[in-house]
């Protein structure tokens, strides 16, 4: 794998930890709310980019047409880069998040970050580090 890679998986993994610590944080305060969104957010990112790159790097997967995060998602899918289709579910979020201006949107899915996409980036960064160790 090239730089370019280490680079953005090792900001993927400095963004997950971050976003871990919302599990010991007061949901409650909008500050936190607004952290736990923008890490969510970018972690998200960062999790489809890094499974774009091993797809085309690692498995040289290259018949994406368009390289959205959706069509990502599917082949990674099918390489078994991850596990479950709560991934889809977790673009839409994202993708809610991002015209989220009152913080409603974050308050009504802030549980479900914590508590299932949170693993699921978990476990992706295991599935990554047994792929490459």
């Amino acid at each position: 794998m090239d730089e370019k890679f280490t680079k953005r998986y090792r900001s993927f993994k400095n963004s997950l930890t971050a976003l871990a610590e919302a599990r010991s944080r007061d949901l409650s305060d909008s500050f936190v709310l607004s952290g736990t969104s923008a890490k969510f957010s970018i972690t998200f990112d960062l999790s489809w980019k890094v499974m774009k790159d091993i797809l085309v790097q690692h498995y040289e997967i290259t018949d994406f047409i368009a390289g959205s995060p959706r069509e990502v998602l599917k082949k990674a899918f099918s390489a078994e880069l991850i596990f479950d289709d709560v991934w889809l579910e977790m673009l839409r979020i994202r993708n809610q998040l991002n015209h989220d201006y009152d913080g409603e949107i974050v308050k009504e899915h802030c549980e479900k970050i914590i508590h299932l996409y949170l693993d699921e980036f978990e476990l992706f960064e295991k599935t990554v580090d047994k792929l490459f160790s």
